[in-house]
């Protein structure tokens, strides 16, 4: 299919010239379906053609950053790898428990590491407040994981605890 080939793009092209292309592909879709005699097939392609309109700003996403692969199996494929070399590194069969909190700084560095040597200075934050946000985001997390674990020790204390909260919150003073 056309649109399969354009974002295949051959050629390495921009991303705007990619996504013009999709549009005027797109647009003898629209014209096909809006000749098409069989419902079945007029449906069909009025149900695709607002699916790709719907993602649109999604699809061209790959072609503005580079390195970033196009399609989801290659995206899994990716996770897939850094999944596997956390389970070498650690010697767990599984994932560890530690990637739900911290997973997503830490499968960027697992691919930054890939890529080749990290020096030192690559290392120090360039932005301090989004840096200070991640940390703080990740923060939150931990505390909520903790959280989870206190419940399963003790469920009726804790139960106990957030029932004292509640009153507190909604009785006044």
């Amino acid at each position: 299919m056309r649109i399969a080939q354009v974002l295949q793009n051959p050629g390495e092209d921009e991303a705007h010239i990619v996504q013009q292309q999709f549009q005027r592909v797109l647009f003898s879709v629209q014209r096909q379906q809006q000749q098409q005699s069989l419902p079945e097939v007029s449906s069909a392609l009025a149900h695709f053609i607002k699916i790709l309109t719907a993602q649109q700003d999604w699809l061209f996403h790959c072609y503005r950053v580079p390195g970033l692969p196009r399609t989801n199996n290659a995206l899994e494929q990716y996770f897939g790898s850094a999944k596997r070399y956390e389970r070498r590194v650690s010697g767990q069969k599984s994932a560890s428990p530690s990637l739900v909190i911290r997973g997503y700084v830490r499968l960027v560095a697992a691919v930054a590491t890939r890529k080749g040597m990290i020096r030192p200075q690559d290392l120090q934050p360039t932005k301090v407040e989004q840096w200070r946000a991640v940390r703080q985001k990740l923060e939150r997390r931990q505390e909520i994981r903790r959280l989870q674990s206190r419940f399963r020790r003790t469920p009726q204390a804790c139960l106990a605890q957030l029932e004292a909260d509640w009153d507190k919150l909604i009785l006044p003073p």
